[in-house]
């Protein structure tokens, strides 16, 4: 048996959010339903929960176990915790994703086949401890890559020195071998040697550790740069409830999300704690390439389906990953033979200065105001085989929430024939191109905006800037105005970005207003983005519809969590997932709102991608949209120096009867 995921069984919503509101500072009354004899007050907490997903390597099925987790006393368990199964379930047709073991074993079963390493003498390699074999997952192209069979297509690198361990391998592809393994058996299944193509030459400009990038000279001028806060930060951690300004939620990880973001709430004065959202994640990821020729057509990477994005998570380092004042938290997950792995500082929550919040300077008198932005960052940072992908949700003082991927590390890259050149890439090195490729991210946010425990009264509103027909109510022909549209269903809501029409939409509560009478709201500002530049029949479509559309709005569903489902990995069922769920059409005007906003980037590569990729950056806003009666940064002083650290007058009560840690 081997343990694919072992994650906790979320409780219902409505669960979550009572208990928010009665067990977590401040505690809020206000926010508990009322029944005739008063307001609801949660009596116990829910049950903790475990759902495994399991792999029989054996029988090559896949399960999913729900068990109910009890402490037991040590002296009467031998110091064993004991839970009970609740139940299992045999899920067919799927394969689950793919595991570090897994690709380890698989490497090691390419280098030790004979017929490969007769190919590799071929190029020059004799010695197998300078190849690397990355195992990617097959996709599925045809029934060949039915779910029948676990299947992986490795591709194949090479260093130059087998002494040199931080030499980048992916410089030298090796093109023109073609291996099929079989993981549950780990045996090799298909080879051919189709090509013989030249490895490429050992690039001078190929590394990146210092002292050998760029001609082996680093830069000396840069003066030490230090972030400094004495009275240390002003957030505040009990376990993993974080409080910051005004803002509070808890912190998750799961080993196919990574990071998730919990019971968003805003503190606001005398109308205290206002919920915004349920829950936030990255739920998947998607890199189609757009290179027709072998291998690069069939790289169509579901990192968060197929591999794991928490899995793939790795320690940060002070000063390096993050700066200033730091807290980490690790991550825990359950390895592919059941033991526990830990990943130390694997979270960063930290505070960064921001440039300028607001300013404004009366020209009559002179007299200015200005407030400094400061943001509450966290984030993690995984790699998937090449490529490293940072992850950040960035909290502001003035009520808004960022989502931002940080995109960098190593191109993958194929060799060329002398003389050849690439329509579908770029040439970055002697014999070697980089294909052209889009990274797709699906975050989803389970919204509450405004909404007690148990209430579903929330909306989602497009937004689009109109330009007003000429005629008597725009003589000047510059008349333009905000035209908004309620998305009533599944089926209406599936959108795309418009710039020419700054178009945004908006999560409302039906039921709240501000002063001037306006519906409370947060909106979702787009940032740059694309569609998948594809025809519609192509293959990775199958399993990706998903990205077809840069807004799905749903009704929430516990079991509605991946865009593509759950089992990606060789999926054969066309739309599955998030396409199939709208076609219910379910009634989206007022319900309990879920938002999956698609974004991506389109790269064409870059000389200056080499050796390593400088970050790219692409994300999108949650901004109050009538949320408050005023701005909440108005209330803040301004800084007496740069180094005062206040909490600007935020209290809050402390975590009673010490609920937290339990919860």
């Amino acid at each position: 048996m081997r343990f694919i995921e072992v994650a906790l069984v979320e409780p219902d919503k409505h669960i979550v959010a009572l208990a928010d509101a009665y067990f977590f500072p401040p505690f809020q009354p206000s926010l508990l339903p009322r029944t005739k004899g008063g307001p609801v007050i949660p009596s116990k907490l829910p049950p903790r929960q475990a759902r495994l997903v399991v792999y029989n390597k054996r029988s090559n099925e896949t399960s999913i176990w729900i068990v109910e987790l009890s402490e037991v006393h040590a002296a009467t368990r031998g110091g064993h915790h004991r839970g009970k199964v609740k139940s299992s379930k045999i899920v067919p047709n799927v394969q689950p994703s793919l595991d570090a073991e897994e690709y380890a074993e698989c490497e090691a079963v390419v280098k030790g086949f004979p017929p490969f390493r007769d190919a590799m003498k071929k190029r020059g390699i004799d010695d197998m401890d300078l190849v690397m074999v990355d195992a990617w997952c097959v996709g599925y192209y045809s029934e060949a890559d039915a779910p029948s069979r676990r299947l992986a297509k490795p591709l194949i690198f090479c260093r130059t020195e087998s002494d040199c361990p931080m030499e980048n391998g992916y410089a030298r592809p090796v093109d023109g071998i073609r291996v099929l393994v079989d993981i549950q058996n780990m045996i090799i299944i298909e080879f051919e040697d189709r090509k013989l193509v030249p490895l490429p030459p050992a690039d001078p400009l190929r590394n990146y550790t210092a002292g050998e990038s760029r001609g082996g000279v680093d830069r000396s001028d840069v003066k030490p740069l230090q972030i400094i806060q004495p009275e240390g930060p002003s957030f505040r951690v009990n376990g993993y409830f974080v409080q910051w300004q005004k803002w509070n939620f808890r912190i998750g990880f799961t080993p196919r999300e990574g990071l998730v973001i919990y019971s968003v709430a805003y503190v606001d004065g005398s109308r205290g704690r206002r919920p915004v959202a349920h829950r936030l994640s990255f739920v998947e990821m998607v890199v189609p390439y757009g290179d027709p020729n072998e291998p690069h057509y069939w790289k169509n990477a579901f990192d968060a389906g197929e591999d794991g994005l928490g899995k793939n998570a790795h320690s940060l380092k002070k000063g390096c990953d993050c700066l200033g004042y730091i807290k980490y938290f690790d991550a825990h997950f359950t390895n592919f033979t059941g033991g526990v792995e830990t990943i130390e500082n694997c979270v960063c929550l930290h505070e960064e200065d921001h440039g300028i919040l607001w300013k404004h300077q009366d020209w009559r008198t002179g007299l200015a105001e200005v407030r400094r932005s400061r943001r509450l960052s966290v984030s993690f940072i995984c790699t998937v085989a090449n490529y490293e992908y940072g992850f950040f949700w960035h909290f502001y003082q003035d009520g808004k929430i960022e989502a931002e991927v940080k995109l960098t590390g190593i191109l993958s890259l194929g060799a060329l024939q002398p003389g050849e050149v690439r329509k579908f890439g770029t040439t970055i090195a002697p014999g070697l191109y980089a294909p052209v490729h889009q990274h797709f991210f699906v975050a989803r946010m389970d919204m509450a905006v405004d909404c007690k425990p148990g209430e579903t009264f929330n909306q989602v509103v497009e937004v689009n800037v109109k330009v007003e027909e000429p005629g008597n109510d725009n003589v000047h022909n510059n008349a333009f105005f905000a035209e908004e549209e309620l998305l009533r269903a599944e089926q209406q809501a599936m959108r795309d970005c418009n710039p020419l029409t700054a178009r945004h939409w908006i999560v409302r509560n039906t039921r709240t207003v501000n002063r001037t009478g306006q519906l409370t709201g947060y909106k979702l500002v787009p940032g740059s983005n694309c569609l998948p530049l594809a025809g519609s029949e192509a293959k990775f479509l199958r399993r990706a519809a998903f990205l077809k559309h840069n807004l799905w709005v749903t009704p929430y569903a516990r079991d509605e969590m991946y865009p593509g489902g759950e089992f990606p990995n060789q999926n054969p069922r066309v739309g599955e997932g998030l396409a199939t769920w709208v076609k219910q059409n379910r009634p989206l005007e007022e319900t309990d709102i879920v938002i999956w906003y698609v974004f991506g980037v389109t790269h064409i590569p870059r000389l200056e991608d080499w050796p390593v990729m400088p970050v790219e950056r692409i994300g999108f806003m949650l901004m109050p949209h009538g949320f408050f009666n005023c701005s909440p940064a108005v209330d803040v002083p301004p800084s007496t120096s740069d180094l005062d650290l206040k909490d600007n007058g935020v209290t809050t009560k402390p975590v009673q009867n010490g609920l937290l840690s339990k919860l």
